[in-house]
């Protein structure tokens, strides 16, 4: 587990887990004591170790890969709180969540508020959730690129999410991928100038990268 926020107010931490190396964020309101996970890939016992000492309240979903959900059947038995996803990821989940999540919406955890955009590209429910200048943003924003997509029509999907919720919030913003390292928004935003600059192949989808595709 990495430490990657801390300060009076909150406290995030970040375990990679499974074999996609996948991200898993436990989310902390250092006030009160309450917690959320975000994303249960694997090893549930891992991300049920480092809850301790915390009062889980949720388990939020940034979208419903597998890779994503691997321990989430357990995690909700043992935590017994409420799962909750955007709708249209909700019929890929093991089983049917207890909260949908809609763009704009916000979850309330002891003296936090998790802001939910709906970003859609990489699935058709991607969201990501932001507090302050801390954005998790699952698979839809990488260091250096946008998620994987299947289609030129969803690499256009996911660059308007981009673009229109994501470029719009403070540079200094933080981003927390559900693979990989953290980023900040403006090294994003510049790569991303350099990648809209330049003519690209009509065809283009899969994994883009910013500087390169």
């Amino acid at each position: 587990m990495t430490q990657i926020a801390k300060n009076d107010y909150i406290q995030i931490d970040k375990l990679t887990l499974g074999a996609f190396d996948t991200n898993s964020y436990i989310i902390t309101c250092r006030l009160s004591g309450d917690s959320v996970v975000v994303d249960a890939p694997a090893q549930a016992a891992e991300i049920l170790k480092r809850l301790k000492g915390t009062n889980p309240r949720y388990i939020l979903i940034t979208h419903s890969h597998m890779d994503h959900l691997g321990a989430l059947s357990e995690l909700k038995s043992r935590l017994r709180v409420p799962v909750a996803v955007h709708p249209q990821d909700a019929k890929n989940l093991p089983s049917p969540p207890e909260m949908s999540l809609g763009d704009g919406d916000t979850v309330s955890f002891g003296n936090m508020e998790l802001s939910v955009l709906h970003t859609p590209g990489h699935t058709p429910g991607s969201v990501c959730f932001l507090t302050g200048r801390y954005l998790i943003s699952g698979d839809t924003i990488f260091t250096g690129g946008p998620g994987k997509t299947q289609s030129p029509s969803a690499l256009r999907q996911i660059i308007e999410s981009i673009t229109s919720k994501i470029f719009v919030l403070p540079e200094d913003t933080q981003i927390y991928p559900g693979h990989g390292n953290s980023t900040i928004l403006e090294k994003e935003k510049a790569e991303f100038a350099v990648f809209s600059s330049r003519p690209r192949d009509p065809g283009l989808c899969g994994d883009v990268v910013w500087l390169s595709s």
